[in-house]
């Protein structure tokens, strides 16, 4: 057996954001892959103990700007559980409409860019098109088509206006059919089978092993959605039905994805009719937070986004944790991309919809005997901004 090798990224069509694999191949047969990680670290933890608790909340709003609302929920989650804060009922709505909305914005996303991947450009070009309304939702709502600035701590910062409601119903109702035409398309059209059925396949117990999350879970057979699982917000006051389906292919994950876009309009269109009668305040006004540990969850289009907080009672967090559901779907391709075709690769790579900006943390170092080794940044600047100093003086 002879093996190759073909490097993807860290800059690459495929890769929104930069990221290295390397696949070993046989042939035409992929059978392993590295992962070099670190290329998008932001820090977005650390400064956070730099920030107030509203300022975090805006914060992680930009870990990912298809994540802008999961993550800023996650994060008022945590903060919320350390003094169990009560949320208004009207602020519960909101949230949960917002929620929902990011959520058909995203798997429309990956809708197109998995058909782009594969050659599949009329697909790419029409659902964007059908995602477009929902930008203008999201700006009717908060006035941007991005990072909507929606969540605070007891609430929400803007309410939703009664008289837009018949314009965001009304692009519901285009979505809804749209999205039962696509989910047709999806099902029946004879080349998006033959392409992506039996590929980049991720089993039961292998999701389970893995402790893969969301969509890439759930078309594996997995049940796990937190929505229902563990409500928060409005959840627990609307109808929706978990999709979960057995095959793990990523076709199975296309399927899914765009069934869970009906179930999400149908979560709108309740917390809609609900906003026309549930009135009352959109926020707690919350004073303070008292010393003590919260933990925030959200199931966000890609899965389950876990935040920890810890405060020390003032108006800033002293420690700040994420864990983005890619942080445990991106390893799933060690399984799923082995013993596949090289043409199969970048979909199944794409499969689990992966944002390498939200999952970053750090970057392995290693010495010159390939053994891992610390290095501390700081210091290293700062003795050569001594270093320099010296030079400069001792010149003159």
């Amino acid at each position: 057996m002879t093996i190759n090798k073909i490097p993807i990224g860290p800059f690459h069509p495929l890769l929104e954001e930069a990221e290295y694999f390397e696949l070993k191949v046989d042939g035409e047969t992929v059978v392993d892959i590295d992962m070099e990680i670190g290329w998008m670290h932001r820090g977005h933890e650390f400064i956070s103990e730099m920030k107030t608790f509203t300022q975090s909340i805006y914060l992680v709003e930009r870990i990912c700007g298809i994540c802008s609302t999961s993550h800023p929920l996650a994060c008022v989650h945590a903060i919320e559980d350390i003094d169990n804060i009560e949320i208004p009922i009207r602020a519960r709505y909101i949230r949960t409409l917002v929620g929902e909305l990011e959520r058909i914005h995203s798997h429309l996303l990956w809708l197109g860019l998995a058909g782009h991947f594969i050659g599949y450009d009329t697909l790419w070009m029409w659902v964007w098109k059908y995602r477009e309304p929902v930008l203008q939702m999201f700006e009717i709502i908060s006035g941007n088509r991005n990072h909507y600035g929606m969540m605070r701590v007891g609430g929400v910062a803007k309410d939703v206006d009664p008289v837009s409601i018949p314009d965001l119903k009304k692009n519901l109702d285009m979505l809804d059919k749209k999205m039962v035409m696509v989910a047709n398309v999806v099902r029946d059209d004879p080349v998006l089978r033959s392409r992506l059925k039996g590929v980049g396949v991720l089993s039961h117990d292998d999701a389970v092993a893995y402790c893969a999350t969301g969509p890439t879970s759930r078309a594996s057979g997995v049940p796990w959605d937190v929505r229902r699982d563990e409500p928060t917000d409005a959840y627990d006051l609307v109808d929706f039905e978990v999709i979960v389906l057995q095959n793990g292919d990523v076709y199975d994950k296309m399927v899914l994805r765009v069934l869970e876009v009906i179930e999400s309009v149908k979560i709108i269109r309740q917390c809609l009719e609900k906003l026309k009668t549930v009135q009352g305040s959109i926020l707690n006004n919350v004073k303070e937070i008292s010393p003590g540990e919260g933990i925030g969850i959200y199931e966000a289009p890609r899965g389950e986004v876990f935040h920890y907080i810890r405060s020390d009672g003032t108006n800033r967090p002293i420690r700040h944790k994420v864990r983005a559901p890619s942080f445990v779907n991106i390893p799933t391709y060690t399984v799923s991309c082995k013993g596949i075709p090289v043409a199969d690769a970048l979909i199944t790579l794409a499969s689990v919809d992966p944002c390498y900006c939200c999952t970053e943390r750090s970057l392995k170092v290693v010495n010159k005997e390939n053994d891992p080794c610390s290095i501390d940044l700081l210091k290293i600047s700062r003795e050569k901004t001594e270093r320099i100093r010296r030079e400069i003086n001792g010149s003159k």
